[in-house]
Order: C-alpha cells, then sequence, then structure tokens
C-alpha cells in the first residue's frame, strides 16, 4: 500500500508526535505501517522538522556501511 499525494507516490511518512514531557520526536512509518525509524527527542517544532529535512537528504545521498 502506498499513499498518493497528488501525481506522487509516497511510499513511506514522517509523524510528529509529542511526549507526555513537552518534546517532539518523529517516526518514519513505511507505507504498510512498519516503523522505520524513530528520532530522539527535540524541544522544539522547528528542530523536529529540521531533522526530518536532514534524513530525507541524507537517506537519499547516504551510502550503507556495513560494520558486522
Amino acid at each position: 500500500m502506498t499513499h498518493s499525494r497528488g501525481n506522487s507516490i509516497v511510499a513511506g511518512r514522517f509523524e510528529i508526535l509529542m511526549d507526555n514531557n513537552g518534546a517532539y520526536r518523529f517516526r518514519l512509518t513505511a507505507a504498510d505501517g512498519t516503523l522505520v525509524a524513530e528520532s530522539p527527542q527535540f524541544k522544539h517544532l522547528s528542530a523536529a522538522v529540521a531533522g526530518i529535512n536532514a534524513c530525507r537528504e541524507n537517506a537519499a545521498t547516504g551510502i550503507i556501511v556495513d560494520r558486522t
């Protein structure tokens, strides 16, 4: 299952959440709802959004390093 936005197919989504202590975090979920990644806590919403943008930029160009 994929989500659509206009003419684009979106394979997953970022969800911004607020913890009980008022800190923000985000989760990346796959189209089927599987949790792919979860962020650390951020004090400010703008920092969580910046974290999402950094993930989007780095994931597109990141290399895989196998440290096993």
